[in-house]
């Protein structure tokens, strides 16, 4: 298979991971397409903190079949080598793999380039790693050196446009969570040729740096490392009033356009006043302590007002709907936790988590409904039933998912409901204490 080549068996399986992809998350937004340049090589350079689920985000919500370049350890031999380049992944050899196996890149090289002449997309992570933060870890050479090669090895006539991608996840594995990719203005490397013949480790380290400066406002970028967890809990607590204060509308990509502006008065706090970040991150983790202890969340103190219409409308939709979310149930549930038991007690990195979790998904659930069909086909004599039957099994398991989440918030609103009732002053010190917190929070804006 080459490269460049579009692949009939690469687009049928991307079809199918991509209707995996729609069960797993509640809402997948792509933000900046027009950035996008047509019938040019391109250079997709991501942030990576979520393993797998990075290049997934990019090559199923794009027209492309990007290839991507990763580090040469992961190619055994054999199958997996095999299924690496049905996957369009090429490895790249560093000096760790050993010194005579640089020049294995020259291959690489002799292949990106044929993928950038043909208009196609390459992929790499700047990073080199992955973080599991929402923190951007410092940018590598490497993107800088394979342009500027690529470039070189073509007689710089390729005019490749690197889009710098942001990628950020609402939870990095929990089902049914949030993604949103935000495609940036791209970088063109012909900008840099110049620069590049007169002095290559000089516009190496300028590209490199400019590309980091063209990602960061694509994500979000907590750059503080002492109060890192800190700062998620205000996010998680004061986001949303946060927002509101802001003028903005609801919505993931206004949320997390806000997010962006209160994790860097958090970073400014940090830098500026260590003693006044220690008092509000005490007050923040005192705050979220006291509303756990009575199982609650933080969300049901700040919109308390319409909790009992809500718990009541809420009650009724969980009693009509209770048959699907028994079905959706029913059928889900044995490949369901049988994944997630699996991921957590065999996966020491959750941020591996969410890969092992679509790849054992889209393997192991197709498997169980044919059983699950084959086992009830007696009861759907006709054959149209049995295909409807198994053609429903994942919407009806989504919506059950959902159910369950409704369920949980329902349970929220009525411990709620009695704490306000039957212990008016825990519910009044719960109250104040949010009041105070985001008082003090209000003044750094």
């Amino acid at each position: 298979m080459k490269y460049e080549k579009w692949s009939l068996g690469y687009w049928l399986l991307k079809q199918y991971i991509r209707f995996v992809d729609w069960i797993i998350h509640d809402k997948i937004i792509l933000n900046g397409q027009a950035y996008i340049p047509k019938n040019k090589p391109i250079l997709f350079a991501p942030n990576h903190q979520n393993a797998l689920s990075d290049p997934m985000a990019i090559l199923l919500h794009t027209r492309y079949q990007p290839v991507w370049l990763a580090r040469a350890d992961i190619f055994k031999p054999g199958i997996i080598t095999l299924a690496l380049r049905f996957l369009k992944i090429m490895p790249v050899y560093r000096m760790r793999d050993g010194k005579d196996q640089l020049a294995k890149n020259d291959k690489t090289f002799a292949d990106s380039i044929k993928v950038l002449e043909n208009n196609c997309a390459l992929a790499l992570f700047p990073e080199a790693a992955h973080s599991a933060k929402r923190q951007m870890l410092s940018h590598k050479k490497a993107v800088p050196r394979i342009v500027f090669q690529a470039e070189e090895k073509a007689d710089n006539n390729l005019d490749i446009h690197i889009v710098p991608t942001g990628i950020y996840y609402s939870s990095y594995w929990k089902f049914n969570r949030s993604v949103l990719v935000n495609f940036g203005e791209p970088i063109l490397v012909n900008d840099f040729l110049e620069a590049y013949n007169e002095n290559p480790s000089a516009a190496t380290l300028a590209l490199r740096d400019a590309l980091e400066k063209a990602i960061e406002p694509l994500t979000i970028n907590i750059k503080s490392k002492e109060h890192y967890e800190c700062f998620e809990l205000i996010r998680a607590i004061y986001g949303k009033a946060f927002a509101k204060k802001s003028g903005e509308r609801n919505g993931f990509l206004n949320r997390f356009k806000t997010d962006q502006q209160l994790v860097k008065i958090l970073d400014e706090l940090d830098t500026s006043n260590n003693e006044k970040t220690e008092k509000i991150c005490s007050a923040a983790k005192h705050f979220d302590t006291n509303v756990r202890k009575y199982g609650l969340r933080s969300w049901l103190v700040e919109s308390h007002e319409n909790n009992f219409w809500k718990l009541g409308l809420n009650k009724l939709l969980l009693l009509i709907t209770l048959p699907v979310f028994a079905f959706g149930f029913l059928f889900n549930a044995i490949p369901f936790f049988a994944i997630d038991s699996i991921v957590r007690k065999k996966i020491k990195d959750f941020a591996f988590w969410s890969s092992f979790a679509l790849v054992l998904g889209f393997t192991l659930f197709p498997i169980v409904y044919l059983i699950e069909t084959w086992a009830i086909s007696g009861w759907l004599p006709l054959w149209w039933h049995k295909l409807l039957f198994f053609i429903s099994l994942p919407f009806v398991g989504k919506l059950a998912f959902r159910w369950y989440i409704l369920l949980l918030k329902t349970i929220g609103r009525a411990r709620l409901f009695i704490l306000k009732t039957f212990r008016k002053q825990v519910w009044q010190t719960l109250k104040t204490q949010q009041e105070q917190l985001f008082d003090e929070l209000n003044k750094l804006s």
